[in-house]
């Protein structure tokens, strides 16, 4: 084994549940794993994995069997985390991609038939309209005219408001 006198009066005394030795080993490896695991992933990250990986210690402390020093254990414990991270951030990556690659293509999916039924459906029913009925309906819903307007250019007097409702 490779630990020093100091980590395992540390070690022991964490097992024990002592908050302060537990406290120190914080302040002494929490900015050297967090430089460590930054350099593979963001800061943010990685002090949040190093979090993760001091409350695993605190919480396993009485399971803790330690075969090289302490600080390889918790290096070791830190790469395999943020290895952890990294894979769960490329899966999710690549989901997240599949998703948006099948979304676009069910955008852009167009149902021309559908499309074309619908056509035929309006063009029959305005063909079965009486001709100023549908005059006015077209002026209305295609060339987008006011009743005055559809008024002036058909001509007719107050029926114009009566027929586009109607049509």
């Amino acid at each position: 084994m490779n630990h020093t006198v100091e980590d395992l009066s540390l070690l022991n005394a964490l097992r024990q549940g002592d908050g302060n030795a537990f406290d120190h080993l914080f302040r002494r490896y929490y900015p050297m794993l967090c430089a460590y695991a930054h350099r593979l992933v963001s800061l943010e990250d990685a002090e949040e994995i190093v979090q993760e990986v001091m409350l695993w210690l605190w919480e396993n402390r009485g399971d803790l069997i330690i075969e090289s020093s302490l600080n390889q254990y918790l290096f070791k414990m830190t790469y395999r985390r943020v290895l952890n991270h990294l894979t769960r951030e490329q899966v999710k990556t690549k989901a997240e991609a599949a998703f948006y690659e099948r979304t676009q293509a069910a955008l852009c999916e167009v149902d021309y038939a559908r499309f074309e039924e619908l056509d035929r459906k309006i063009k029959e029913a305005m063909a079965a309209l009486p001709d100023s009925y549908r005059k006015a309906f077209v002026m209305h819903r295609f060339k987008e005219l006011s009743y005055k307007e559809e008024f002036y250019k058909l001509k007719y007097c107050s029926t114009v408001v009566y027929m586009v409702p109607r049509a």
